[in-house]
């Protein structure tokens, strides 16, 4: 009885935190997201330590269900009308900004003195970009406005593609590490990272298909809220058992369902609606998990690695901006809004650790400490330069 008390406690807690997080979000130049994650940083273990460990113990299962629900989401707006419109803009932004940053960064820490095979799997690591970070910044905006936010549409798009990016980057990275340390070229990460998008395309597709026709038939024109949830646990729950991306499996069965669901008015109503309170508490308890010790570990390589990350990211947007023709906001900010980082990049570090014990403390150092400051710090940003990208 008391566990229940306590958990539910915390549960009402938290949610009514989130509510005032989110007036104080509408008066302050900051986004919610930010405000979450340092009020979790002041009642979680390096703060006032309010969270009970019960209730942290189910941050794993929240945050795929959050993320789950963000591809879903993110998916949805992948229709054929936004890439027709956008799809030169998606493909150069988001292969240039990924490819640019690995670059850049990896470079950048080799002529500081680290070793290339280190270097290059840091490089891989900062490709990777938040995608529920920046929805919760989009939806914020959209939300003041009462109307949908053309760059905020556009980015949405590129962070979408962006995940493959990385997942191939980092596979290639691995390969790469693996010949340096005299293990010959191995082609084994490349091909498992080909697999995982593969299934997980194919997975996204098989369960998008009939959901496309079988959804907005009890309640004409929209998915009801057991539709709806169905659905994305179901495919994020197979995604997880075939053990690849569910971000990837959930991106496709929203755009699957986007484009061929005629009959539907607005597709994803039922979720979003549903989605907030999962927002507010992943981020409240991803607040709560940072370990601000680890900024004291950062260094020169961390400070390297931040600034290589960022201006990476920043010229890689702007090239690839300028090679899709866009317009000069898109070319000045896109950058700007592809600074959140979470917890994919250690998802990566974690798997390189294992496959490279060698490197490992650097390693998860150095993106657990950039992490701490990307999603504080990039949220900001993001919001910045969607308000100067649409009205520029």
């Amino acid at each position: 009885m008391a566990t229940s008390a306590l958990f539910l406690s915390t549960l009402g807690g938290l949610l009514l935190l989130g509510l005032l997080t989110t007036t104080l979000a509408e008066r302050t130049f900051l986004p919610r997201v930010t405000l979450l994650l340092i009020f979790g940083a002041l009642i979680g273990t390096e703060g006032f330590d309010l969270i009970p460990p019960g209730f942290s113990q189910h941050f794993n299962l929240i945050a795929e269900m959050t993320l789950i629900m963000v591809g879903f989401l993110i998916g949805g707006k992948l229709t054929l009308e936004q890439l027709r419109q956008s799809a030169t803009e998606v493909f150069w932004i988001s292969a240039v900004a990924a490819v640019f940053t690995t670059l850049l960064v990896a470079g950048c820490l080799w002529l500081l003195g680290v070793s290339p095979e280190l270097a290059l799997l840091l490089g891989c690591i900062a490709s990777a970009t938040a995608p529920a970070a920046l929805l919760d910044v989009v939806e914020e905006i959209n939300k003041k406005r009462a109307t949908e936010s053309p760059f905020g549409r556009l980015l949405l798009s590129i962070v979408a593609i962006d995940d493959f990016w990385a997942l191939l980057l980092f596979a290639v990275g691995l390969s790469a590490v693996t010949a340096l340390n005299g293990g010959g070229l191995d082609a084994h990460f490349f091909m498992e990272a080909a697999r995982e998008v593969v299934i997980a395309l194919v997975l996204g597709v098989a369960i998008g298909l009939p959901a496309a026709y079988l959804t907005g038939r009890a309640c004409p024109g929209q998915p009801i809220l057991i539709e709806a949830l169905g659905i994305v646990f179901l495919c994020g729950g197979l995604a997880i058992w075939l053990e690849v991306s569910y971000l990837i499996t959930a991106m496709t069965v929203g755009a699957t369902v986007a484009n061929l669901a005629k009959h539907h008015e607005y597709p994803f109503h039922a979720i979003e609606d549903i989605e907030a309170p999962f927002m507010v508490i992943f981020f409240i308890l991803a607040g709560s998990a940072l370990e601000f010790e680890a900024l004291q570990a950062l260094g020169l390589m961390g400070l390297v690695y931040l600034l290589g990350r960022s201006a990476g990211k920043y010229l890689g947007a702007l090239i690839g901006a300028q090679l899709a023709g866009s317009r000069p906001a898109v070319k000045h900010w896109m950058g700007l809004a592809l600074l959140p980082q979470a917890g994919v990049p250690i998802g990566m570090a974690l798997v390189a650790a294992a496959e490279f014990p060698q490197y490992r403390q650097v390693l998860l150092s150095v993106v657990v400490s950039s992490t701490v400051l990307f999603d504080i710090v990039g949220p900001v940003l993001a919001r910045v330069a969607i308000r100067r990208g649409d009205s520029a």
